[in-house]
């Protein structure tokens, strides 16, 4: 399906207007719309699909690397290491389809999240306050990202922050854990004994990118804020650490940056899941590793410049020498 086909579906789905309340309650009879860090109700828009019409995954099988098939070498797949246990792929053939994935490795469990509108591929502990959470797609959107929802509070949460934006649970953040977009026969190369999600038991055309073109449009989907600074185009990737972020196309001209106390290296490899109709075929918009100092990796994540302004307006951004 055309990313052209997928928007008049949304917007004809959502008729184009600002989500309410008092329109959201028989839906949502267990959250709290009292409790809220949203300034205007303006902000949250209906993506098209309704609550869970975008089906997370719970408790996923996997497969050893050799047992793995149709996976494209380039293709891009969310890779975790957790010490002491086995490293694991999560592919965005997968992900594309159903955006969080609730996992448990070892004895951390996780939530695995990729917002294909604002290619924000994050990891969270799913451990609260409030004991641990298991989160779903809600169908609703703020500045284009996803915005998710627990199934024990019915809570919403904004994926790109990490955080509780409506409900008892506003307020809250989750410990974002290290985790990074790298090509599978990256993955496989340096974990030959890695686990790969297998295919989930769902009718979905996985390894087809239903936003074909969607990281060259002019414009993102549903988003009236302003653009990034700069000149910088809106779905020109970045790379996020904490509040700064550095063009991805900077970094693939000097292949690594050492800045602000972290370590950024490119290499080549990696397809777009955001391109062409299959995944595979998408052009090579490379990976990226963030360290410290000492080697160890760092949470961040790789999203478009236009969600960056949004969420972290006073955010820096690392351009190099002017």
């Amino acid at each position: 399906m055309l990313l052209r086909t997928c928007l008049v579906v949304f917007t004809l789905l959502s008729g184009g207007v600002a989500a309410d309340p008092e329109n959201w309650r028989t839906e949502w009879p267990n959250t709290d719309f009292s409790r809220t860090s949203v300034d205007s109700w303006a902000e949250i828009l209906s993506g098209g699909p309704p609550r869970d019409g975008i089906p997370a995954l719970d408790n996923p099988q996997f497969v050893g690397t050799d047992d793995a098939q149709g996976i494209g070498s380039r293709e891009p797949v969310i890779t975790v290491e957790i010490a002491g246990q086995i490293p694991r792929a999560y592919p965005l053939r997968y992900l594309t389809w159903h955006e969080i994935v609730n996992d448990r490795i070892g004895d951390v469990p996780i939530a695995v999240t990729f917002c294909p509108l604002c290619n924000s591929a994050m990891t969270f502990d799913r451990r609260t306050s409030a004991g641990v959470l298991t989160f779903g797609v809600s169908g609703k959107l703020r500045n284009s990202d996803m915005v998710m929802f627990d199934r024990e509070t019915e809570s919403w949460w904004q994926q790109a922050l990490g955080q509780g934006i409506v409900g008892d649970m506003t307020g809250v953040r989750l410990n974002l854990l290290p985790s990074w977009m790298e090509s599978w026969q990256e993955f496989v190369t340096r974990n030959p004994e890695g686990l790969v999600m297998a295919e989930p038991a769902y009718n979905r055309s996985y390894g087809r990118n239903p936003y074909r073109g969607y990281d060259s449009s002019a414009r993102p989907f549903l988003y009236n804020g302003e653009m990034p600074p700069h000149g910088i185009r809106p779905l020109a990737r970045v790379v996020r650490v904490g509040t700064r972020a550095w063009p991805l196309a900077r970094l693939a001209e000097v292949g690594e940056v050492r800045e602000a106390g972290v370590v950024i290296s490119w290499r080549a490899g990696q397809a777009s899941a955001l391109d062409t109709g299959k995944i595979a075929a998408g052009r090579d918009v490379g990976s990226i590793r963030v360290r410290d100092g000492k080697g160890r990796d760092l949470a961040h994540d790789v999203m478009f410049a236009f969600a960056f302004h949004a969420f972290w307006p006073e955010g820096e951004w690392m351009l190099g020498a002017q």
